[in-house]
């Protein structure tokens, strides 16, 4: 993970070619419904949508395990252009950064382990408080 601005992302995917966002609910069914409607949403463009649909299953669940407050939801967004697609899940939590790597022996952190092994990149953006966003991108080829 390496340490990013909000600046820096929107930099990244300024003048997205692709756009989906959507508001749910901090719940099971949330994250559920997060995930569904992210795979259906890149399947719909023709991007590849099974790494990307289990990062954005680990980054909902995450929200809904670690970032939940009671009465807020969490947030969705996909952007893609030519050669990025970046998913970003934003929730109410901006005091829980997540850890970087998995406590040993720990029974929780190996959803990010596995999207870091997934994406080619992700981070952790803070703002608007109180909110965060944990993002992930993944490279894609050049399409038109």
């Amino acid at each position: 993970m390496r340490a990013t601005t909000l600046s820096h992302v929107n930099q990244q995917i300024a003048e997205p070619k692709l756009l989906f966002r959507i508001q749910l609910s901090a719940t099971r069914r949330g994250a559920r419904l997060a995930r569904l409607l992210g795979v259906e949403q890149l399947r719909s463009w023709g991007l590849p949508f099974e790494a990307p649909g289990q990062v954005i299953a680990e980054l909902a669940a995450n929200a809904v395990s670690h970032g939940r407050v009671p009465g807020r939801d969490f947030r969705l967004a996909l952007a893609a252009d030519a050669d990025t697609l970046c998913i970003g899940v934003t929730d109410a939590r901006g005091d829980r950064i997540p850890a970087q790597r998995a406590p040993e022996g720990g029974e929780s952190g190996h959803g990010l382990f596995i999207i870091g092994a997934l994406a080619d990149r992700w981070g952790t953006v803070l703002g608007p408080f109180p909110c965060k966003t944990v993002w992930a991108e993944f490279d894609l080829p050049m399409w038109d």
